[in-house]
């Protein structure tokens, strides 16, 4: 004989099942302040009776397994809930990782903006620096740092000396301390 899902579990099949709903009661009267108790040291007040509920529902889901036979449904119980409190903790250490992520200055895709900004400062102050420079000590200031020139060449384009050269790029040096400092 075949059962539909709406027919009643035969008398013989409930008793198969570990725990009539009789025991489930009472076990819930003695259990639940017991469990109350344990979560109470575990978790925030108010998750006290969710955890408590949350137990007892998981032993109603294996109460009504075929298979599960309850030699101590206390033991049970008190298994269900070390587990929650364990997957508790997971989750809210898993949430807590995802929701602070550190600063890391890869993620965002460059430098410090800060400090760029800084450095555009830097240069915009040099660049006027220069441009209030004597047009012959810019000229050999510009030939040897953009162009890379050595004092020699310098020397040798601008039909002077060398050691003309290095006096030039003395009083460019000196003026363009002068000038940054003062900023």
């Amino acid at each position: 004989m075949t059962l539909a899902m709406d027919d009643p579990l035969p008398p013989d099949d409930r008793a198969q099942r570990g725990l009539a709903r009789s025991d489930i009661v009472a076990l819930y009267e003695s259990e639940s302040p017991r469990l109350a108790r344990y979560f109470s040291r575990r978790v925030a007040p108010h998750e006290v009776l969710d955890m408590v509920h949350d137990a007892f529902r998981k032993l109603l889901g294996a109460a009504n397994d075929r298979h599960v036979q309850f030699d101590s449904p206390q033991a049970y119980l008190t298994r269900v809930a070390d587990n929650l409190v364990r997957d508790r903790a997971r989750s809210l250490a898993h949430r807590a990782s995802t929701a602070s992520e550190p600063f890391d200055e890869a993620r965002i895709g460059g430098p410090d903006p800060h400090h760029r900004l800084e450095q555009r400062d830097t240069l915009k102050r040099i660049d006027v620096a220069v441009m209030k420079m004597r047009p012959k000590t810019r000229e050999i200031f510009l030939l040897n740092r953009s162009d890379g020139l050595s004092y020699a060449e310098i020397a040798e384009k601008m039909g002077m000396s060398v050691k003309g050269v290095e006096k030039q790029m003395t009083k460019a040096l000196s003026h363009l301390r002068r000038t940054l400092d003062r900023a």
